[in-house]
């Protein structure tokens, strides 16, 4: 799942330039379905959540995997399991959404990982 693909679409507000990659659009569609599940408003400011949180985790994913010496795909699946754990600010799809994100932010392998598994699979 690449985070940032081609294709975009801006926010229904004629104020905003903000434009959402469509991955994380696809978060707020029913598979099969056009109709998204919440306001593109709503939508665009669990984006900007969510995007931000990718860019704050990444110099702790950068310590961590110099800290405890393990691999990248390890920091990452530490990270998912923080962002899944119980009172996560994030729910379980965004939780696999900013790793992923994390992970091309640090030009690392992302792991195949499950929305619901309860973990990383990789």
């Amino acid at each position: 799942m690449a985070c940032m693909p081609e294709r975009h679409f801006q926010s229904d507000s004629d104020d905003s330039q903000q434009v959402l990659p469509e991955s994380f659009i696809d978060l707020y569609r029913t598979p099969g379905r056009t109709k998204l599940r919440a306001p593109r408003a709503e939508i665009a400011e669990r984006y900007e959540f969510c995007e931000d949180l990718a860019q704050m985790l990444v110099d702790q994913a950068q310590a961590k995997l110099w800290e405890l010496g393990v691999t990248e795909a390890d920091v990452l699946d530490r990270m998912l399991a923080g962002l899944r754990s119980a009172g996560s600010v994030v729910q379980d799809e965004e939780a696999v959404w900013v790793t992923t994100r994390l992970a091309e932010l640090l030009g690392w392998p992302a792991p195949a990982m499950g929305v619901g598994d309860g973990g990383a699979a990789g």
